[in-house]
Parts: C-alpha cells; structure tokens; sequence
C-alpha cells in the first residue's frame, strides 16, 4: 500500500533512512549522516510531498518530492529487489511530468536503480557538504518508454 505520510511516520522512516544509507553511503561521515537524520525529521519529511510504501503494515519505505525533484527515495534494504522502488517511482511520476533527482557518483544502488527505471545523467556537480561527486539525471515519459 502506497500512501500519503503521517507525523507518526517520523521515526519509522528514519529507520528506514538509516537502514538504505548504510547500504547505498557507505562513504558518508558519520557526522554528516547524525545531521542529516535530524534534517529529515525537522525539514525534509514535513516540507516534501511524502509517500509511504507499507508491507504487511509495516513501513518499508518511501519518496520525498519537491517540486519535480525526487528528493529521495529510501527502502528498508530487506525489501530490495520486490519491486517497491519502481511501484513508489510509478506512484511519483504518474502525478509529475519530467523528475529529477541527485545521486551520489559512489552510490551504485541508487545509480542502478535509476538507471533502469529509465533516468539520464545531464550533469554532474561536487556536493558541497560532502565533497561527493553527484550526478544530475532527469526522466521523461519518453525515457520510461525506452527503458521497458
């Protein structure tokens, strides 16, 4: 089930944040990741227009969108490889034309994901907090097409 996010889905997501960082950032200071977590709690959940996917009623993960910007897309890394990624990305573009979205250059998962579901790299910048290579891609109707 895909809905819309709930204040008491804070500390769930969170979690599931934690969980898919781990796996997908690696590279990232574990100081960034602390200042990062309380973001999303304070910022980024209540600001985004915020899907929740559930699995036997159990938070599994989520889309945070702004705009057109696909400011993240996080799964409980147990829950990989189920199709929910794709079902929350279909439930984003289905009410958004073109998105877009920045990825870290070391995440492979992230860059894997996007990469199937049809998205194209148009740029690339340094990320300031970080010092990471990220990469710009977009995705159009047109590219979901090619990608089936």
């Amino acid at each position: 089930m895909i809905r819309d996010f709930q204040s008491n889905d804070t500390e769930a997501l969170v979690g599931v944040w934690r969980a898919a960082t781990s796996v997908a950032h690696p590279f990232l200071a574990g100081d960034f990741v602390e200042a990062e977590a309380e973001n999303l709690r304070k910022i980024y959940l209540v600001h985004a227009q915020t899907r929740v996917i559930e699995v036997n009623d159990q938070v599994a993960g989520f889309t945070a969108i702004i705009g057109n910007e696909v400011g993240g897309l996080f799964l409980d890394p147990q829950q990989h490889g189920r199709g929910l990624g794709r079902a929350l990305m279909d439930d984003v573009a289905k009410t958004h034309g073109t998105l877009e979205v920045e990825v870290f250059e070391r995440n492979a998962v992230g860059r894997r994901f996007y990469n199937r579901y049809g998205f194209e790299q148009i740029g690339t910048s340094i990320h300031e907090a970080t010092g990471e290579t990220v990469l710009r891609l977009v995705h159009t109707a047109a590219n979901m097409e090619e990608a089936l």
